[in-house]
């Protein structure tokens, strides 16, 4: 049974924007019956056609295809089209209160309806996000097919282990479905990850030489949530951040991490990442409860 937060259970009860626009000004349409997801996305613009007015969708999928969808079009009203570029899945995610990350590919799929209802509005090429439709069309492969049961790219997968921070082929697996069906491609997965992780480190940037107490709390955040988690989340765990004071943080460790006998080392490991990404003289102490 997935833990779903009460704001995925409301947007799945009752969903925003259902239905479709007949004089849309733009569509995008991705996923696949066949696959089990599948979202149409529309898109009403202001005279000036630049800003979104009105958005609705239809969607055939789980629940947390039809939260995601209706989170979508909630986000994007009142957007210019370049700022509708600029939402991710993760925002979409968030939005909701988080996904569970066997589910994430659901607000994948709406940030890539998004992107290839405005590349068809603007005439450009549009991305290829068909997950097993064919790619003909005028539609833009972003690299080589690296996943045939779903034809995704290696641009495509590459993007979203970027994003994501995805440290694993199993979460690539949640999030873009790659390597779901025959399993063939997760070696090339694996590359992917490698590749792109290699490339993180390198753009790593350089810590501040003094933070204000607001920004070191948002930089600790983010590094838990962007960094932490998703090695957690590769093993069956996860934290919580209790506190912050100053530089003392206080964590929780939550599912297969919850009384673990290595969690001092665990922990250990956190200090250390938010030392080597936040401040030197932070102090991590794991609470219980």
């Amino acid at each position: 049974m997935w833990d779903y937060t009460d704001k995925v259970k409301e947007h799945f009860m009752n969903p925003r924007n259902v239905g479709d626009i007949a004089d849309a000004d733009a569509v995008g349409e991705v996923g696949s019956l066949a696959c089990g997801d599948a979202l149409k996305l529309f898109l009403k613009l202001d005279d000036a056609k630049e800003r979104i007015v009105e958005a609705k969708f239809q969607t055939f999928g789980c629940g947390s295809a039809i939260a995601s969808s209706s989170a979508l079009t909630e986000m994007i009203k009142g957007k210019t089209l370049d700022e509708a570029l600029q939402v991710t899945n993760k925002e979409i995610a968030d939005f909701l209160g988080g996904l569970p990350e066997e589910k994430m590919h659901c607000s994948v799929m709406g940030q890539e309806a998004l992107e290839v209802a405005i590349a068809k509005f603007r005439g450009g090429p549009v991305p290829a996000h068909d997950h097993g439709h064919d790619h003909g069309h005028g539609q833009e492969q972003e690299g080589e097919i690296v996943c045939k049961c779903f034809g995704l790219t290696d641009g495509f997968l590459k993007k979203f282990i970027s994003q994501n921070r995805l440290h694993t082929a199993e979460q690539v697996t949640h999030f873009t479905k790659a390597g779901g069906a025959c399993g063939g491609c997760i070696p090339k997965i694996k590359e992917l990850i490698a590749e792109v992780m290699g490339e993180q480190q390198k753009l790593a940037p350089i810590k501040p030489e003094k933070l204000t107490n607001l920004r070191k709390m948002q930089l600790i955040q983010e590094v838990l949530e962007n960094e932490v988690r998703p090695q957690l989340w590769a093993d069956g765990g996860d934290l919580e951040l209790i506190d912050i004071a100053g530089n003392f943080v206080q964590i929780a460790f939550r599912k297969a991490c919850a009384g673990c006998a290595s969690s001092g080392y665990t922990a250990k490991f956190v200090e250390q990442k938010l030392r080597e990404l936040v401040a030197d003289d932070i102090t991590v102490e794991e609470v219980q409860g």
